[in-house]
């Protein structure tokens, strides 16, 4: 029986404050300016979006199943600002047909440039998913679904998940559909669920836009199309979204709301079922090898890693950042370390994207800054300041 696992990505990074050369302050971050943005999306989109699905999930009493990863800074963000948010989520848990999965704890590029260090982030996301949810993760997901071969060697080596999700793009299928399970090159022992990058995007990019030629989107309609998906062979149609499309990127004026109350008993009169990851993983076997050589992710039209790290700005900020990680951790400074893995966050870095900058394209989404440039120097304003903390600690 053909399946939907369906995938919320949620993740609000913590901004940084403007940050002079002559700034002396350690408190680096924008908390007024956090709250806010917490806040809001958490009235528009997680309170609403998870309401509403906690009572989907009562209501098809396991025939609908989702699941979710969430990063540590925005478990913190939601302790701090919007505590509700949470206990929403452990009422989904506790229905059983909700399941959280593992990423590193700040949504950070460490794989990269630091090995080590994206152990002991996935560890630390680990260990939140635990206290606060009972479960632990089984199925990893990278930041922003960045992944290639030697990425999956690396999770194999971790020994403790049994599958992993990464973009499905055009060139390592090579004509093939992204509807069923599949391996990395020499590693059976880690199944691949591959996003369904068109029809997720239909949802996430395309509802709203009145030129799109199959505007309107219903529920009715989209079911009808992971029906010819499953007539056509497909065993898994892998739907994964930023979970802020409903209601902050799709506003609730869209009918986003109303799509996704009634999207799942469309899907089930089909005779399709909603699967976890988990689930997923357990339910199929790879039909074939997905080689993946160079670095993708789910990111802009070139699902590549140029977003993060495709300019002087960018490798600049980046390669100085990671050059204070074993520096800072020999000094044992709880504080120091904490601020400097906040920095990790990837979205730093995506500030510093100067692609589409002329375009106003996604990559302004509550960006905090004029230009790419003026994210750069406030970056590294801040790490000048974090040098002289070092510097000071490993005097001490």
């Amino acid at each position: 029986m053909a399946s939907v696992c369906l995938y919320f990505q949620m993740h609000q990074p913590r901004r940084l404050r403007r940050y002079s050369v002559f700034d002396a302050d350690a408190n680096y971050f924008d908390t007024q300016r956090n709250s806010h943005i917490v806040r809001k999306v958490a009235n528009k989109c997680y309170l609403p979006a998870t309401k509403l699905l906690l009572g989907l999930l009562q209501k098809h009493e396991g025939e609908l199943r989702v699941s979710f990863s969430i990063t540590g800074c925005l478990v913190e963000q939601l302790k701090a600002h919007a505590p509700e948010v949470l206990d929403l989520f452990r009422e989904m848990v506790n229905t059983g047909c909700c399941e959280f999965l593992a990423e590193t704890y700040h949504h950070s590029l460490s794989f990269h440039y630091s090995p080590d260090e994206f152990d002991q982030q996935v560890d630390m996301h680990t260990r939140t998913i635990e206290d606060l949810f009972g479960q632990t993760p089984t199925v990893f997901r990278n930041t922003e679904l960045i992944y290639n071969n030697d990425l999956a060697k690396h999770v194999v080596q971790m020994g403790r998940f049994t599958g992993m999700l990464a973009e499905g793009v055009d060139a390592p299928l090579d004509g093939r559909t992204p509807n069923h399970l599949y391996t990395p090159p020499d590693l059976a022992g880690l199944p691949l669920l591959l996003k369904n990058y068109r029809m997720s995007d239909d949802i996430a990019f395309r509802f709203s836009n009145r030129e799109w030629n199959e505007w309107p989107l219903t529920a009715d309609k989209y079911a009808d199309w992971i029906a010819t998906a499953v007539e056509e062979g497909s065993e898994t149609v892998n739907l994964f979204l930023d979970y802020e499309t409903f209601g902050e990127h799709q506003w609730q004026e869209t009918g986003i709301f109303e799509f996704l109350k009634a999207l799942p008993q469309h899907v089930i009169d089909r005779g399709v079922r909603f699967l976890t990851a988990s689930d997923t993983l357990e339910s199929y076997e790879p039909v074939g090898t997905y080689d993946a050589r160079q670095m993708t992710s789910w990111a802009d039209s070139e699902r590549d890693l140029s977003a993060w790290m495709g300019n002087a700005m960018q490798s600049s900020a980046l390669h100085e950042l990671y050059r204070l990680d074993e520096p800072i951790k020999a000094t044992g400074d709880a504080l120091l370390l904490a601020d400097w893995r906040s920095l990790t966050t990837s979205d730093h870095f995506y500030y510093m994207c100067t692609k589409f900058f002329s375009d106003g394209d996604v990559h302004r989404y509550f960006n905090p800054y004029e230009s790419p440039y003026d994210s750069y120097i406030n970056f590294m304003n801040v790490l000048d300041h974090l040098r002289s903390r070092l510097a000071a600690a490993s005097m001490a």
